[in-house]
């Protein structure tokens, strides 16, 4: 996949779970995802971004593991929230099948850059 595209999904991926986190409740509970969403999301796109520019292979590979690891922590929040129901499904369910989808690219682009 082109880098500029993974980099505008990455970063439409966050946007979107900025959008579902505004509908979450205002309770302790609903903002604590709501922080460790949004803050993961963003650290995935931020990092696939640096990784895009990194002056060396080694820096490349570290870049984009982290990037690959707040995804899937993404993907972790998303699932809890489906889980506790804090979300209707409809809302959820596309944006859960695209941090798994985005799981596996970053996991690819990583196993084929070592």
């Amino acid at each position: 996949m082109d880098k500029h595209i993974l980099q505008k999904r990455l970063k439409e991926f966050a946007h979107r779970c900025v959008k579902m986190t505004d509908s979450l409740p205002k309770t302790t509970l609903g903002k604590y995802f709501n922080n460790q969403l949004t803050r993961s999301a963003f650290s995935a796109a931020a990092n696939y971004r640096a990784a895009c520019i990194a002056q060396s292979k080694a820096a490349f590979v570290a870049k984009l593991s982290i990037a690959f690891e707040e995804i899937d922590e993404s993907s972790f929040w998303i699932e809890n929230i489906k889980d506790l129901e804090l979300v209707k499904k409809e809302r959820i369910e596309d944006l859960h099948n695209e941090s798994i989808e985005l799981s596996k690219i970053l996991a690819a682009a990583r196993k084929n850059s070592q």
